[in-house]
C-alpha cells in the first residue's frame, strides 16, 4: 500500500533530534542569543555569560574586522560576484585569499568553499572512485560521514583514535586495492569538536611507512588555533607535509562563513573542476572574501599570537579547574571542553535550566544522537574574549551544581519549558 510522505513524517517521533522538539524548541534547540557577539549576551530576557560561541580568537567583534566587513559590504554589496566561480564568480580577491591560505598551510594551492560542510562532503565525493577505499575514524564529524556515505566503493572505520585498529583496517584496505587497482584515502579530524580530543595525526602519518595511502583531515577546530603559528593540528604535531589534504573552516577561528581545502596544485586544479558543491553554487560574496583576508592577516601576526596565548590561558585554567573539582572532561587537549555529568536527560535539563536562569551561564547541553548514547555533556567553548573573572565565576557555579547534583536536588521531572519562552 502506498504511503503519503507527509503523513509518514507526521506519524514519526520526529527523528533522532526532532524527538525533543516539543520540549526543547526555542530553549535548548534554536535558542535566541541576542546582543553583541561575545562572552556576555542576552538570553530569555537575562544577561548571561556565554560559553557557546565558536569565536575562538574573539575576532567576531574585533574593531578592524567590523570596519572591513562594513566597508566591503558598502563597496560590493552582498550579491557580487554573481554566479558560480566557474561561470562568472571568479575575482582577483578570491584568488588572493586562496594564495594566502596555501602559503599559510605550506601547500602549493588552496580552493575556497562557500560552506565548510558542503565543501568537505564534495571534496570526498570528488576524490574517490568506485575501486577506491576510504578508511576513517569512527567518531568523524557528520560532514565527513555524509561525504563518506556518498562513496559507492568500500569504506571501513577504525576505532576512535586507535592506531593499532587503523593499522588493522589499512591492512584490509591494502589487500582489497591490490586486487581492484584502487587507492586508499584515510580521513580523520584534527580536533574532535565534541570532546576536544586531538586526532592521532602523527601516528597515522607514521603508517605511511608501511602502507600507501593519502591522508585528509578536517581541522575546523584547529585552524587558526593549534600549533605555534595557528596553522592547525598538523603544525601542532609537526606533520604538515604528511597531511595530503588540509581542510579548514572559517566558522571557528575566523568567526564567519566558509572554508577551504589546501593540497598539491594539480589536486586543487582537479577539485576546482569536479566539486559539485562549488561548480553548481554561487561564489562566496565579496564582503566575506575581503573580510577573510583581513582575518587571516590578523591570525598570521603578532596580535594573532597574543590572542592564541589568551585563549590557551583561559582554556587551561578552565580545564584545570574542572579536573580539580572531580569533573570528567575526557581527553580534552584542544579548547573545546566537555564537562561530563552523570545524569539522565531530566536531570541534565534541570541543571541546564538552573545554569541559565539562576547562575546566568549559557552553555550547550549535548546528548544522543550528537554524542554516543548514555552520555551527557555541558560543552564549554573558551575564547580569547573571555576574562579570567569569567572563568572563576563559571568554575564556582559548576562547583555548586556538582554539590546539588550529589544531593539529588535535580532528581525531578522534566521542567515545564513554556515559562522560559
Amino acid at each position: 500500500m502506498q504511503t503519503d510522505i507527509f503523513e509518514k513524517i507526521r506519524r514519526s517521533a520526529g527523528g533522532p533530534l526532532g524527538q525533543y522538539r516539543e520540549k526543547a524548541d526555542g530553549y535548548f534547540a534554536f535558542p535566541k542569543l541576542e546582543g553583541e557577539l561575545g562572552p556576555h549576551m542576552r538570553f530569555a530576557g537575562n544577561e548571561v555569560l556565554c560559553w557557546s560561541l565558536n569565536n575562538y580568537l574573539g575576532l567576531a567583534n574585533h574593531p578592524e574586522i567590523r570596519k572591513i566587513d562594513a566597508e566591503a559590504a558598502a563597496r560590493w554589496g552582498m550579491a557580487y560576484p554573481m554566479g558560480s566561480r566557474m561561470m562568472t564568480g571568479q575575482t582577483a580577491l578570491h584568488e588572493k585569499l586562496e594564495r594566502m591560505l596555501a602559503d599559510f598551510e605550506k601547500k602549493e594551492a588552496a580552493f575556497l568553499f562557500n560552506f565548510g560542510y558542503q565543501g568537505i562532503l564534495s571534496t570526498i565525493d570528488s576524490l574517490v572512485g568506485r575501486h577506491d577505499v576510504i578508511v576513517y575514524d569512527a567518531e568523524c564529524h557528520a560532514c565527513l560521514l555524509d561525504g563518506i556515505r556518498l562513496h559507492i566503493g568500500s569504506k571501513y572505520k577504525f576505532r576512535h583514535n586507535d592506531a593499532k585498529d587503523c593499522d588493522r583496517v589499512l591492512a584490509r584496505a591494502t589487500k582489497e586495492v591490490e586486487e581492484s587497482g584502487g587507492g586508499i584515502l584515510v580521513i580523520t579530524e584534527g580536533v574532535f569538536g565534541m570532546t576536544g580530543a586531538l586526532g592521532i595525526l602523527d601516528q597515522i602519518v607514521a603508517l605511511k611507512q608501511k602502507y600507501n595511502f593519502r591522508f585528509l583531515i578536517d581541522d575546523a577546530h584547529g585552524f587558526g588555533v593549534m600549533g605555534p603559528h595557528g596553522r592547525g593540528t598538523s603544525e601542532h604535531f609537526g606533520v604538515m607535509d604528511g597531511v595530503d589534504l588540509y581542510i579548514g573552516a572559517y566558522a571557528k577561528s575566523m568567526a564567519t562563513i566558509g572554508g577551504f581545502v589546501a593540497s598539491d596544485k594539480d589536486i586543487i586544479d582537479f577539485l576546482r573542476y569536479n566539486m559539485r558543491s562549488q561548480i553548481y553554487a554561487k561564489s562566496l560574496p565579496m564582503p566575506i572574501v575581503e573580510g577573510c583576508i583581513k582575518r587571516l592577516e590578523i591570525i598570521n601576526s603578532p596580535e594573532g599570537d597574543e590572542r592564541r596565548a589568551q585563549l590557551w590561558k583561559v582554556t587551561r585554567r578552565l580545564q584545570e579547574g574542572f579536573r580539580e573539582m572531580g569533573f570528567e572532561i575526557g581527553p580534552a587537549e584542544a579548547c573545546v571542553t566537555p564537562v561530563h555529568v552523570k545524569a539522565g536527560v531530566d536531570q541534565a535539563t534541570n541543571i541546564a535550566v538552573d545554569l541559565r536562569q539562576n547562575y546566568r551561564i549559557f552553555c550547550s547541553v549535548v546528548i544522543y544522537p550528537v554524542i554516543p548514547p548514555g552520555m551527557v555533556i555541558f560543552r564549554i567553548i573558551p575564547t580569547a574574549a573571555h576574562s579570567m573573572e569569567d572563568v572563576e565565576r563559571t568554575l564556582a557555579a559548576f562547583k555548586d551544581i556538582k554539590a546539588r547534583l550529589d544531593r539529588g536536588e535535580y532528581d525531578k521531572p522534566f521542567p515545564d519549558m513554556s515559562q522560559y519562552k
